[in-house]
Order: structure tokens, then sequence, then C-alpha cells
């Protein structure tokens, strides 16, 4: 697949696909790669990973102009998602240690403990929504784990996924600690097959994470699945109207609204529906479209032609079905697979808009009679990635909460992933967790250790030290 600029419409440089024999080679490197790496000290792998962060801040305007050129990231998100990638290398170079730490536990031995061991190369097959971060995310953790990292990025950004591998091997990290692979889905079952893989971990489609799941589920591999959302935005009666439909606007805007977690579906109580309506329409319609190179730029192009065309026939299905358009509607009339950012209005479940996750500027308006029927209305979905609460009762927000069907409910705040934090989905929205204390837990043998002292045998010699 050759990529094209989604600004432009031009083709960018062809990236050839590595060969059966090249991919074969590298995942042997990666195997001999691993029996070092695990044995490198904490410390070691710490200082290699800041290293990692300083290359990164080191070429952000060169990684920046990439992502922008291949997939329509505007150049500023894009030089926040290279920071953010640095800033999540750093925390895992300053707290894998503790996270890591063996785990002294009573029993009926002398000493039992738990300690962490790395499970080998772990296969991450990664999206191009957020070309660096969704990659990082998983390798800074995999890596400190002492686990080799093993990369199938998506065909459209093949140049973020062989920049990626450059940013290791420049801050020093040994050959095959982590490699990218550049190959079709096609070829994707028999690298989760290849005995060198020992995991798998997908951010991506359901349909996609139904099939690796089911691929690694035949050679018994474990998995773990980020996958699409559908995020509940609730506007409870107390809020500040206006203060709350900008934010709801940047909420469903970021990334031109190709994130899992952008908020989709904003549900709304009854006795503020109509102002939210309007002031929600004033705020996407003030959000500034064009060229992702102007750091103006809040709206670029989707990332594709066919996400475009899928999105728009998402609204013309949604208001034959009786959605009200109130804003947008349309792609741009110009050069790049733009559209115009969208309310729909009187949305209702059995629609497209709420049924099914928009990838794109086109937010989903739905009126809720009052908190409790919020709640039933965002959990009327298949998907359970994040969720928002805005109110100005925060007691209220925490109890309602724990009803909410979602890995993440956020409060007074739009929903985003922080290394600090375990991120991830229930339902159709995947399973397991990255990211934190959790995440770097996910690709580890968690290994119970009993010993029973015993006095030294006098005719049995003792081990050589």
């Amino acid at each position: 697949m050759r990529p094209i600029n989604p600004a432009t419409e031009e083709p960018l440089d062809e990236v050839p696909d590595h060969t059966p024999a090249e991919v074969a080679s590298r995942l042997e490197a990666t195997g001999r790669a691993f029996a070092d790496w695990r044995r490198t000290p904490m410390a070691r792998r710490s200082d290699l990973m800041r290293r990692a962060a300083a290359v990164l801040r080191q070429r952000s305007p060169e990684l920046s102009a990439l992502m922008t050129r291949e997939m329509g990231k505007p150049v500023v998100a894009a030089e926040a998602e290279v920071e953010k990638c640095a800033a999540c290398c750093h925390h895992f170079a300053d707290h894998a240690a503790a996270y890591l730490a063996t785990e002294q536990i009573a029993s009926d031995a002398t000493r039992s403990y738990v300690r962490y061991d790395p499970l080998g190369a772990v296969l991450a097959i990664m999206p191009w929504n957020f070309p660096f971060w969704q990659v990082f995310r998983f390798a800074a953790p995999s890596l400190m784990a002492g686990n080799v990292g093993v990369l199938k990025h998506a065909p459209n950004v093949p140049g973020c996924a062989l920049a990626i591998e450059s940013v290791f091997r420049e801050a020093g990290f040994p050959p095959g600690v982590f490699t990218t692979l550049l190959i079709g889905t096609d070829a994707t079952a028999e690298v989760i097959r290849h005995p060198v893989v020992k995991a798998v971990t997908l951010t991506g489609s359901e349909r996609a994470g139904m099939a690796v799941a089911a691929e690694a589920g035949k050679v018994l591999k474990k998995t773990v699945l980020e996958l699409g959302g559908s995020d509940p935005f609730i506007v409870l009666k107390d809020v500040d109207v206006e203060s709350v439909a900008k934010s709801a606007a940047a909420a469903r805007c970021i990334n031109t609204g190709q994130s899992c977690i952008a908020a989709k579906r904003f549900i709304v109580e009854a006795p503020i529906a109509a102002p939210f309506e309007k002031a929600f329409a004033r705020s996407l319609s003030a959000m500034k479209s064009g060229d992702p190179f102007d750091r103006n730029t809040q709206v670029g192009p989707l990332a594709r032609l066919d996400l475009l065309e899928n999105l728009d026939q998402q609204v013309r299905r949604s208001i034959s079905a009786g959605a009200r358009l109130v804003v947008g509607g349309k792609r741009e009339p110009r050069k790049g697979f733009y559209y115009q950012p969208t309310l729909l209005a009187d949305v209702r479940p059995g629609m497209p808009a709420f049924d099914e996750e928009t990838f794109g500027p086109v937010a989903a308006l739905v009126v809720a009679r009052d908190a409790d029927d919020a709640v039933r209305l965002a959990n009327l979905s298949r998907y359970g990635l994040g969720a928002s609460v805005w109110t100005s009762d925060v007691a209220f927000a925490e109890r309602i909460a724990g009803e909410i069907e979602a890995g993440c409910v956020f409060v007074n705040g739009a929903v985003k992933s922080d290394p600090r934090l375990p991120f991830g989905g229930v339902k159709n929205s995947g399973y397991g967790r990255e990211l934190s204390e959790l995440g770097i837990k996910e690709f580890v043998n968690a290994k119970t250790v009993w010993v029973k002292e015993v006095e030294p045998s006098t005719t049995t010699p003792r081990r050589a030290e």
C-alpha cells in the first residue's frame, strides 16, 4: 500500500514491505536479543529509556512533520504526541523497578515471594491514529520489564514505523530489542504463530481484535486488546452550559475525531438540552479546519478516503433514521479528506450515530430524562472504553461512576491516557490494561518462589560458590 498525504491527496514515497526472508531474519535476531536483554540490569534499561526520551525531543520537528504528512495530524498535536511519548519513557524509566519489585508473601515456607520475569518478544499490532503514542505506551513498559518488542504498524504510516525503530537504535538499545516489521495483514497470523513471539497486544477495531485473539488463542499466547469506543459525555443540569459546550467540542474533535477515547455520544439532561445544543453547535462551528501544517488548525483531514466515506454514510443513515442535522454533515469542498465538524441532534438508540463508533468529527446529541436515564443510555452500548461526567456535584458524579460500564470515568475532564493510570476497556472495547503498574505487569510471568531452609548436610557437599 502506497501512503497518501490526506491533506493534499498526493502519494508519498513508497516503502516496500519486508520480504519473508527479512521477516524471518529479524525475528531470529529478536530472539537472540532477548537472551541478553532480560539479564540487563534495570538501571541500564532505565538509562537507555531516558536516552530514548532525549532522542524523541531532539527529533521532534522531524517526527511531528512525518506524522502530519502520513496521517494528517495537525502539527501542534503531533508535537504534543512526541512529548507525551518522551514523558512516558521517563515515567517507566523512573518507576519500573518499583512496579516490578519482588513481593514477599507469608506462607508455610521459610520464605515465599512473587517475582516478575519477562516473557520474551511481545508483538504489537498498532493503529495509525496516534502512530507514536500507541507504540510507546506499549514499548516503554514492555522493554523496561525485560521483554523485547516487535512492531507491526498500520500500512499508511510506514515512515513512522521505521522512525520509531530508529529512535530506539539511536538511543543505544541493542539490535533486536525493538524491531519493526513492514508486513501486510495477511502475513500477521504467521508472525503471531512464530515461536519467538510470546504475547500480542493490539490497538484497533473490534474485527481486528477478534481475529488477533482467535489466532493467538490457537497457540495459547496472551493478548491485550484496546479496541473501539463510543464514549459517553454525560452533561448534568447543574453545569455552566457555555463552558462545558466548549469542552465538548474539543473532546469530540481531538485528533480530528479519530480517537477511540474521543467523546462521541453527548448525553444531556432534558432541562438544559436546548441551550446546550445551541452552545455546542456554536463551539463546533468555531473549530478551525485546514492545513495540518498551519499551527492554528484544530481539525485536520481524515487519514484516508475510505474513512471519510464511511463517516459520511453513518451521518446519512442516522439522518434517514430520524436524527436532525444541526451543523456540518458533509465533506468540505477542498482538496484533501476533510469532513465538516458535525452535530446530530435527536439521536436515539438504533441509529448508527448511537450504536456505532463514529471515527471523525461527528457528535451525537442524546437527551436524557434525568441522571439515572443518562447512565442507562451511556451503558446502552456494546462499547465500554471511557466516559466522562460533567457536573458541579462531584460527590454525586463519583457515586454514579461506579454504575458506568467503562474502563475509566473522568469527572469534569475529557478522557485521556496517562502513564500513571491504567488504561483499557470492557465489553467490546477489549480487555487487559496498558500503562501504570497494571500495564507493565500484563506481559510478565508472575512467578511464585517457595523456599524452605534446611540444616546443611554433613555428607552432601555444598554447591561450589
